[in-house]
């Protein structure tokens, strides 16, 4: 099962990892994805914990977790699905975004 929402797909791995992460933050906080100018191949994914909803936040609340995506950074993620791998290379989300032409090799970074 997932959680959909304006072509954003947050899974059900995804959203209880998030879920794990908020619990140990105050009540409110939420993930926040964006994308911003850097990396390896021109934009690169951010992820931090915020507490503040914007107006033109969209939200995804899935399985006991809050996501928060800007509307700028949304620009870039529609049709994005968002996961969690655990793996043995690691532990990490993991965002397949059919809008990236291109990525670095760790999926950090990517151009349009």
């Amino acid at each position: 099962m997932t959680s959909v929402l304006q072509d954003v797909v947050l899974t059900d791995r995804a959203a209880s990892r998030v879920a794990k992460v908020l619990s140990r933050e105050p009540d409110g906080s939420a993930l926040r994805i964006g994308v911003r100018g850097g990396g390896c191949s021109g934009f690169q994914y951010d992820f931090a914990i915020d507490n503040q909803r914007h107006d033109d936040d969209l939200v995804i609340e899935h399985l006991g977790a809050t996501v928060l995506i800007d509307s700028t950074s949304l620009d870039f993620l529609h049709g994005a699905r968002i996961d969690f791998v655990d793996d043995l290379i690691g532990q990490a989300f993991k965002i397949d975004n059919p809008n990236a032409v291109s990525s670095c090799g760790c999926g950090v970074s990517f151009s349009v």
